[in-house]
């Protein structure tokens, strides 16, 4: 059988894992956008690209013990800003939800206790559950910072699973103090279901003669996997429920192949293996910001971007040959420009490249912007495309240089090397 392992409140639970003050009380980690990035002096940045990190994402703002958690969602004029990320099961209790703003939680729970995320830890704390879990289950799949898959096939009996997993969740709280959920079935899917099922620091297992009576009455929003638009185009046939779903083959089949997909998922016919290695095909780098208008400013912070992207790329060793530039500006408008090139990476270029993506990308140059985002994607040594040789001379020297910065900023940081286009106006 396949197991999945979801931790309860992951960032909560890292924090109480440091500190025991904050166990039984109502806790919420906030969120805002890092802008520190673009400060003329931030030396604060932090970068991770191992296989747990790549859910954190590959950039952060290290955690600073010094200044109080609540302080860091302040504006100078000391008005609190920020969402929640994630909240403990007590604040809950007060209607406090994930992407509710700081201000407005607080006004529910006056005595909830505000974290900043220290997203050094929670890593830390992902990689120790990933190495404890590999010495406990021969097959381990990380899907998330906070969730895992396991394939106890061949290991575990089928009718020993129950126990195996309720003991499993006991042992990981003794020893790493992280609770967790686990739920067990024939695929991942319903796995996964059976883990919501559990919460919070549950266990349950669906045996295969139990599936059908174990999905009939759970709503579709439910099923990981069927997306709003999904659930929009179901609920129009009448079809709320699995077990409805399940009963409507023909209906549900008849529209694509993802929704046959989709049907033998929610069956229990999912052959998804567990895949213990993620090979990382893209990455990016995005910030949110008070919203700008001014097209040299946010000229300045694209090359900031494409810095520390460039920095990632050349840690990890990659040679993408698509490149993407998003734009979000107010008014709930969008806009992006790609390109793709096959050309050895190097920092020089690849700064270029974002800012005339950029220029193509600003559609609505009229409008304030409030979001940048770049990626890099499709490396080579996933597609298996070769490059260009047209300037592959001048690109060698360039990414000689580029790998020769990479170490200096290895030595002392992100910002030891910057360039002259990244100073502001003010």
């Amino acid at each position: 059988m396949k197991i999945h392992i979801d931790l309860d409140c992951f960032f909560v639970s890292a924090e109480r894992t440091r500190d025991s003050s904050l166990s039984h009380k109502p806790v919420a980690i906030g969120g805002r956008g890092d802008t520190y990035i673009f400060a003329q002096k931030s030396g604060q940045q932090s970068i991770n690209l191992d296989n747990s990190g790549a859910f954190l994402g590959a950039f952060f703002q290290k955690y600073d013990p010094s200044q109080k958690d609540i302080d860091k969602f302040k504006d100078p004029d000391g008005r609190i800003r920020g969402i929640l990320t994630t909240s403990s099961y007590e604040a809950r209790k007060f209607g406090i939800k994930t992407g509710m703003t700081i201000r407005e939680a607080l006004s529910l729970c006056p005595e909830l206790i505000i974290k900043a995320p220290n997203m050094a830890l929670y890593k830390e704390l992902s990689h120790a559950l990933h190495e404890y879990l590999s010495k406990r289950i021969p097959l381990i799949e990380q899907a998330s910072i906070d969730e895992f898959y396991g394939d106890l096939k061949g290991w575990i009996d089928e009718e020993e699973v129950p126990f195996f997993i309720d003991m499993l969740r006991h042992e990981i709280w003794r020893d790493l103090n992280l609770p967790v959920s686990i739920g067990a079935a024939t695929t991942k899917p319903i796995a996964k279901l059976a883990t919501s099922w559990a919460k919070p620091f549950g266990s349950k297992t669906v045996m295969p003669h139990e599936h059908l009576e174990f999905v009939t009455n759970i709503p579709i929003e439910d099923f990981p996997g069927i997306g709003k638009s999904m659930q929009k185009k179901l609920h129009s046939f009448q079809i709320d429920t699995l077990g409805k779903l399940l009963k409507s083959r023909g209906i549900v089949e008849s529209w694509s192949p993802y929704s046959r997909s989709l049907y033998k998922q929610v069956n229990g016919e999912d052959t998804q293996e567990i895949k213990p290695l993620h090979v990382r095909k893209s990455i990016g780098i995005s910030r949110t910001f008070d919203s700008i208008i001014d097209r040299g400013e946010l000229r300045r912070r694209i090359i900031i971007l494409s810095r520390h992207l460039s920095h990632a790329v050349m840690r990890l060793g990659a040679l993408p040959t698509t490149y993407h530039v998003g734009i979000s500006y107010e008014l709930s408008q969008h806009s992006s420009a790609n390109i793709t090139a096959h050309r050895l990476f190097n920092e020089f270029w690849f700064r270029e490249l974002c800012l005339s993506l950029f220029y193509k990308a600003d559609s609505y140059k009229n409008l304030k912007i409030i979001r940048l985002s770049l990626s890099c994607s499709h490396f080579t040594c996933n597609s298996h495309r070769e490059l260009s040789l047209i300037d592959f001379d001048s690109d060698l020297s360039q990414h000689k240089l580029s790998k020769v910065i990479k170490d200096l900023r290895d030595l002392y940081g992100l910002d030891i090397v910057r360039f002259a286009g990244e100073l502001s106006k003010k």
